[in-house]
């Protein structure tokens, strides 16, 4: 039985596509992540699609792994996404507006001063990707000796998120009154002055900022760990996962739902929505050859390098057809680097198989087929309660966004899985999301 809502689905946008090679794509736009006409294009034609939101990553250090490697992919360099979304507001009407922040090497105050800002100029459609850092190269940025353990990352993420939004909620509804013949512009009893004081934060509110059109920013989250959950389950509003599986996403899925009783939560107050690459065409034959086209143009220097970082692990003494070697534990990476063993282990695949197939969607999972077989999977895995809908990975741009619009949205419309316009004018309208409610951090 289909879900009373409709699917949700978010355009997630990587400079060039997400495939490893896709800048050197004969129609990828090369210097797309700097070109804000290009970008801006992109933006417009998901609102056509009827995206729920236009989504970004981001990683606040240029080192990704050894520099020759990383001369060869175009990921290097990017317009800071914060800044993107403040552009993208001024040229779009109904698609919501996310981009990524870290709570490791950003204040609270700071982050929720921007994000309402943003809110406020794109009328209601802005949403915060937290994310905690993975990276090491992130802490030379910001000139710390050592990154910070997962354990502890995710300790300081639960006190950032609960600050940011305790300084959302500074101005209760009614609050600017802005009455000129009293002389009165806001009401003081309505205005909530955060006093916190935690374990890596010491703030003072309010914030000096206006709430929006639907009341705060959406929190997004990503992250599989048992941290990554705990946390989502008690703050975030959407989760972008990464499952291989029907029952691995079923799994995810059912256990986030489960652990938000525990924190008094709706589970519907709650959109899981996996990363999904998509490579499709008319005929499985013409999506099968469309993505062949990218798997011979990756450098295998950039598919080591990529598998090495996403590994936390150096595998260039190795030779390509080796199996995977054994990937010790450590405290930083993140749940990534299990999938990955995982995937090798279970399809048994060397070193320079697991590149290949982890090039296009650097874990998510990915599909490759015609519209029909696209659309039968996304459905399946929507009705058999794995996901709330998808985050969309084009594998090159513009090309693969405009595919996936013309040939599998309309498709999900016929089925009824897709909605046909816009529900409302906010974020939270479209995903079908009330203002959650506030309590200090404990």
């Amino acid at each position: 039985m289909i879900k009373k809502s409709s699917m949700k689905l978010g355009m997630f946008f990587w400079p060039c596509g997400h495939h490893l090679a896709a800048w050197r794509h004969p129609n990828a736009v090369a210097n797309s992540g700097s070109n804000l006409e290009h970008i801006i294009e992109l933006a417009k034609l998901s609102e056509d699609g009827l995206f729920d939101m236009f989504f970004m990553a981001d990683s606040v250090s240029f080192w990704r792994g050894e520099l020759e490697a990383m001369t060869h992919d175009s990921y290097g360099t990017w317009i800071e996404p914060f800044t993107l979304m403040c552009a993208l507001a001024q040229h779009t009407k109904n698609i919501g507006l996310v981009c990524t922040a870290t709570t490791t090497y950003d204040q609270p105050y700071l982050l929720a001063r921007r994000f309402a800002s943003l809110d406020i100029l794109s009328s209601g459609r802005a949403g915060w990707n937290l994310v905690t850092s993975g990276n090491r190269a992130e802490a030379d940025s910001f000139g710390f000796s050592k990154h910070m353990e997962k354990v502890d990352r995710y300790r300081r993420a639960k006190e950032f998120a609960n600050l940011v939004r305790g300084l959302w909620n500074s101005w209760e509804e009614g609050a600017f009154i802005k009455d000129k013949k009293s002389g009165i512009f806001f009401d003081k009893d309505k205005l909530n002055i955060l006093e916190h004081q935690g374990e890596f934060f010491c703030a003072r509110g309010p914030i000096n900022v206006p709430p929006s059109d639907q009341g705060e920013p959406v929190l997004v989250q990503a992250g599989a760990s048992n941290d990554g959950r705990e946390l989502a389950a008690e703050t975030a509003e959407v989760v972008f996962g990464a499952q291989q599986t029907l029952e691995g996403a079923k799994e995810f899925y059912t256990d986030v739902k489960q652990r938000m009783k525990n924190y008094g939560r709706d589970p519907d107050s709650l959109k899981i929505m996996p990363g999904l690459l998509v490579c499709v065409g008319r005929t499985n034959s013409e999506a099968k050859e469309k993505f062949k086209q990218l798997q011979e143009l990756i450098d295998p220097v950039t598919g080591i390098q990529l598998l090495s970082k996403r590994l936390d692990y150096d595998l260039t003494g190795y030779s390509v057809d080796d199996p995977l070697p054994v990937i010790p534990p450590n405290k930083i990476s993140s749940s990534r680097v299990e999938l990955f063993v995982d995937i090798a282990r279970r399809e048994n695949l060397s070193i320079r198989d697991l590149y290949r197939r982890i090039a296009g969607a650097r874990g998510h999972y990915e599909i490759i087929g015609s519209y029909k077989e696209v659309a039968d999977m996304m459905e399946l895995w929507f009705k058999e309660g794995a996901c709330d809908g998808f985050n969309i990975m084009p594998p090159v741009f513009p090309e693969s966004l405009s595919d996936f619009i013309e040939l599998v949205v309309p498709e999900l419309q016929c089925r009824g899985l897709s909605r046909n316009k816009y529900d409302g004018k906010t974020l939270r309208d479209n995903l079908s999301l009330t203002r959650p409610p506030w309590k200090p951090f404990s």
